[in-house]
């Protein structure tokens, strides 16, 4: 573990850590000092993000599991307690939606989309809170500002992003009675590799390049750049810093000025 940082001594639960936002929040934490362990439903993904992790000088525990199943929070949390003892942070990112046509998405993708970022969010808090209320710890939500203003094909993730703002909202409340700091994210466009696949299929659809397909992206949600994995990363550390505490029930949006809503 590193000898400094804001969060060394800390141990960390981060979910969807594999790839994408989860693994630069993983790394940055990491460089920050904290012992980590690592959720996700790939393996190997998972090992490697967690020897990225112990090089930029932390300590971390790669855990299999689908965070979809009722007793997989449960088990995570025992695996942590396994290792280290203790709870400090846990970091929900897991879960992705189906876009598409209202008419055309079935009850299982709704169920399916509900299942993973709100449900193993809730469960894993759940299990976690306990632990989290004796070490006077953190939990942070990563969501997305689809849930401020969801659009015609995004239903579903509009749906499951404003469910998990509210719960935000409501566990900060339980967290000023039980010493527990929650806030929660809101990414926007973010260079990942599902949105890579966005604008390749965007390009497809309209017979370009992705260079232009990604233009006009960034033109059309009149951003100042497209966002990064470790523009998320670089506030997830901030606010989990001894130095934030006073940051409580706050949505952030990180989003290049995408959300115009107030």
């Amino acid at each position: 573990m590193s000898d400094g940082g804001a969060l060394k001594g800390k141990i960390a639960i981060v979910t969807g850590a594999s790839r994408g936002i989860g693994r630069a929040i993983a790394v940055r934490m990491a460089q920050e000092g904290a012992a980590l362990v690592l959720a996700a439903r790939s393996k190997n993904d998972l090992d490697k993000v967690a020897a990225e992790a112990e090089a930029a000088g932390g300590m971390a525990l790669s855990v299999t599991v689908d965070l979809r199943t009722a007793n997989s929070p449960a088990a995570l949390v025992g695996a942590t307690l396994d290792a280290y003892g203790a709870i400090d942070i846990v970091v929900n990112n897991a879960g992705a939606t189906k876009r598409g046509d209202f008419l055309e998405l079935t009850d299982a993708d709704w169920l399916d989309g509900f299942a993973l970022k709100f449900f193993g969010a809730v469960r894993l808090t759940r299990e976690a809170w306990p632990h989290l209320k004796a070490r006077g710890g953190s939990v942070l939500n990563i969501i997305g500002i689809g849930a401020r203003t969801p659009g015609a094909d995004f239903t579903i993730g509009g749906s499951v992003n404003g469910a998990c703002l509210t719960f935000t909202k409501a566990l900060a409340d339980i967290g000023v009675r039980d010493g527990v700091q929650v806030n929660a994210i809101n990414p926007g466009r973010i260079r990942t590799g599902r949105f890579q696949k966005m604008v390749e299929a965007q390009a497809s659809q309209h017979g370009t390049d992705t260079k232009t397909a990604l233009e006009e992206i960034i033109r059309k949600a009149n951003i100042v750049r497209l966002g990064e994995p470790e523009d998320i990363a670089n506030l997830a550390a901030f606010i989990l810093s001894p130095q934030s505490r006073f940051l409580q029930g706050a949505l952030i949006d990180l989003d290049g000025g995408q959300t115009k809503t107030i």
